[in-house]
Order: structure tokens, then C-alpha cells, then sequence
């Protein structure tokens, strides 16, 4: 799809694994929606594919949307429509435009919150396909070597590298701290945390307003943030993230869904759902989701975590590790329509990450700060006593059980059980 991609020269572009989603979209339809938390590079991709674009964060091209919104899609094409939802009208004249020219591929529309009137509900289908943009991973933010690829194992591969020896624990913990941030990438270390403390000062202060349309207490808003961080990789319930918000009056179960649900609208939350699997036995499945933000350094901020904190209080940076390598495997599951989900039952057995693509497929993960011999033997048991207990139709689809470190080798165990560290990583 080369002739799609732009011609003009972009320095200093990194590639996003879900460029290649992008390009699909814009081969079978006639519009693509990138979606994605502010901040996290959904223009710059987009420039990529787009030859013209649109800024809706501007307020004269606002008033010429509403007074001629056809003018405004006129254009070389792809033509980008960037922030589309500051003028949320446009969609459905995207959508007749899809009808009325015949080729694919006319417009790249980008959006950082879900439309209060939510517009996009019941239109577009056939029409525009979506795709979600995260926060860079380590392999597309270059602190991964990508020398195991996620795909190769799902395909039976077995793993074997050296390790990464550019990333130890305390690089692990700057990432943490920095985030996947474009933005932050060229910054030195204590430029890119501040950034990250300023980011959700903004989130507090403006985002949630201008994105959601709910009207909020911007401290309660934060302390309910806050709260939310302590439980990063958990599965807090409503309940008791809205018993955490200590400070005065705390709010109700009602107040806090209904900030959870517009952190969601501004894709600052991205929870862990359960994996929907039968069991042989007569064990119930825990269904409750794992909180996560949609980057660990939103947390890590929250909580005034630092890389010399992080390595002092191993309980926070285990917690933060596991949320990291969630947003990891999610970006690099993308391409092949891949799930991240989390399994628990009542006997206490679980697994920290599952793996799900679109074919039934499915990959076992253990996430484990400690990489001592003995966690690790631990691990491998549980994963393994969780293969015998799926039932019969669902193991034949097992393609890896997977232990994810943060340094190390990669290398498959006698008993099956791969070792794959997170720097080692990638699609």
C-alpha cells in the first residue's frame, strides 16, 4: 500500500505496530478512525498514510465545519481529520462520502475521547473501520530488540536469546516512570517523569471535562486516580476504589463508575477483562476485570514513583511491571486481532495474562519481577496445572505457556515453559 503512505519526508518517525491495521483499514474501507488517549501519536500515524488533513482543534476550521462541512473534506486523499470529535457532525458527511466515491481509502479521522452523544454508535458500519492507537511499547519506543516475536510463538517457535544487555531492573523502572509517550522519547529522565506528573494534571484539570462532558470535582477526581493506581494490576472492585477515596466526603459507588466510565471515554483506562473460559472441573471463574491504566507511568506518577522508589518497594514495581507488559502484549497482539485477558478461579488459581487471537489460539502468561530460580519453578507450575485444568477443546488451542521476566535469556524450560523477557520482546 505504498501509494498510500506519504511522500513527504517525516523525521524522525518510528513505526507503530498498529500502522499495519491502519493500512488494512484503508484497503477494505472507505474511512479509517484512529482512536487513542491524547498524547500517544495518533496524528503523527496518521500523517503517515494521509497526503492532506484537517485540523478540528482550531476554531476557524470549526466554524467552516459547521457552516460547510463538504468544503472541509475536500482534498488530496487520504485526507486526515484530525480531533474529529471537536466537531462530531462530520461523521455522518464522512460516511456519505464513503457512499458516494467509489474508492477506498478517503479519510483518516483521529480522536482522543469517545463523543458525549456518542454518534458513532449506530453509523459507519461497512463504512469506517477503527483502530485503537496505545502508548508506545519498548520494541516500537526502541528498548526492546523484538528478538522474540509473539507471533512466532503462537506459532510454535521455541524461544532462545541473549539477553538484552541495554536494559536492566533500573531501566525497566525508568520506563516505567516515563511512559510510552512519543513525546518523552528525546527527553532526559527527570524531563520525561515531570511530563508524565503534568500530563495528569491535565487529565484532572481539562480532559475529563472536554472529553466526557462530565462535570467533576478535579481533587476527588484525582484522589479516585489515585486510588486507582494503588490498585494497578488488581481486581478492585467499584466498592472498594470508592472506600479508598479517604480524604472528606467519600464518594459513592454511583460517582465513582461514572468516573471510571469517562477515564474510559478519554482512553486513560483500559481494565483487563476476565477470560471466558469453561473449566472440566466445578471451580468458579473469577469475573471481576484487572485495573489498569493505559500506560503504568499514569500510575506511577500518581503515586510519586521514581526508578529508585520503584527498585526500594518491589510490591509497587511488581505491580507496575505486570501493567507494563499488559500494554506490551496488547500492542503487539493487535496485528492478529488479539485479545489480553487475565484468569482466576476460585481455588486461587490463576494466570496474570492470556492471550487470545481472533482463531481461538490462546497463550498462558506468568509476569514475574523476581527472576529467581524459584519463582520461576513456581510459575511453571501454575501454568502448567492451569493447561490440565481447561477443558479438553480448549488446551488442543494452547500455542505457548510463557513466563515474562524484565532481564535475562530467553529459553525454553524441559518442561515446556518459555522464558521470554520483556526487552526481549516485540510483535
Amino acid at each position: 500500500m505504498s501509494d498510500l503512505r506519504n511522500t513527504l519526508t517525516m523525521p524522525g518517525y518510528l513505526m507503530r505496530v498498529a500502522g499495519s491495521a491502519v493500512e488494512s483499514a484503508l484497503r477494505r474501507r472507505g474511512a479509517v478512525l484512529i482512536e487513542g488517549v491524547r498524547g500517544c501519536g495518533k496524528t503523527w500515524l496518521a500523517r503517515y498514510f494521509a497526503r492532506s488533513e484537517v485540523r478540528l482543534d482550531n476554531e476557524a476550521v470549526l466554524l467552516l465545519a459547521s457552516s460547510d462541512p463538504v468544503e472541509v473534506l475536500q482534498g488530496p486523499v487520504p485526507r486526515l481529520l484530525d480531533e474529529w470529535q471537536n466537531a462530531p457532525k462530520l461523521w455522518n458527511w464522512v460516511r456519505r462520502e464513503c457512499d458516494d466515491r467509489p474508492e477506498r481509502g478517503q479519510f483518516i479521522l483521529t480522536g482522543s475521547a469517545v463523543p458525549q452523544d456518542d454518534v458513532t454508535r449506530h453509523t459507519g458500519t461497512g463504512r469506517i473501520s477503527r483502530v485503537l492507537l496505545r502508548p508506545m511499547s519498548l520494541f516500537e519506543a526502541g528498548r526492546s530488540t523484538g528478538d522474540v516475536s509473539l507471533r512466532a510463538v503462537f506459532e510454535g517457535d521455541a524461544v532462545s536469546s541473549m539477553p538484552n544487555e541495554r536494559v536492566g531492573l533500573r531501566e525497566i523502572a525508568s520506563a516505567i516512570c516515563a511512559g510510552g509517550w512519543p513525546q518523552n522519547l528525546d527527553e532526559s529522565d527527570g524531563d520525561a517523569f515531570q511530563s508524565v506528573r503534568d500530563y495528569v494534571g491535565e487529565v484532572v484539570r481539562v480532559d475529563l471535562l472536554s472529553g466526557s462532558g462530565v462535570r467533576h470535582d478535579p481533587d476527588m477526581v484525582r484522589r479516585f486516580m489515585l486510588a486507582l493506581s494503588y490498585s494497578i494490576s488488581t481486581e478492585a472492585k467499584i466498592t472498594k476504589l470508592a472506600s479508598d477515596v479517604r480524604i472528606g466526603n467519600p464518594p459513592g459507588r454511583n460517582t465513582v463508575a461514572a468516573y471510571l466510565d469517562a477515564l474510559r471515554r478519554i482512553f486513560v483506562v483500559e481494565d483487563q477483562p476476565a477470560w471466558p473460559v469453561s473449566l472440566r472441573s466445578k471451580a468458579v471463574l473469577r469475573r471481576e476485570a484487572k485495573r489498569h491504566f493505559v500506560d503504568p507511568s499514569l500510575a506511577a506518577a500518581l503515586v510519586g514513583s521514581t526508578p529508585e522508589r520503584l527498585l526500594a518497594d518491589h510490591t509497587m514495581f511488581g505491580m507496575l511491571f505486570e501493567s507494563l507488559v499488559v500494554r506490551d502484549l496488547r500492542v503487539y497482539s493487535q496485528s492478529d486481532l488479539g485479545g489480553v485477558f487475565h484468569f482466576r478461579d476460585n481455588t486461587g488459581l490463576e494466570a496474570d495474562a492470556i492471550v487470545e487471537r481472533v482463531d481461538g489460539s490462546w497463550i498462558a502468561a506468568e509476569i514475574k519481577l523476581n527472576t529467581a530460580s524459584s519463582v520461576i519453578d513456581r510459575a511453571a507450575k501454575t501454568l502448567k496445572r492451569l493447561q490440565d485444568k481447561v477443558v479438553r477443546q480448549r488446551s488442543s488451542e494452547l500455542a505457548a505457556l510463557v513466563i515474562i521476566t524484565p532481564t535475562g535469556s530467553a529459553y525454553r524450560r524441559p518442561d515446556g515453559v518459555q522464558v521470554i523477557p520483556l526487552p526481549l520482546l516485540g510483535p
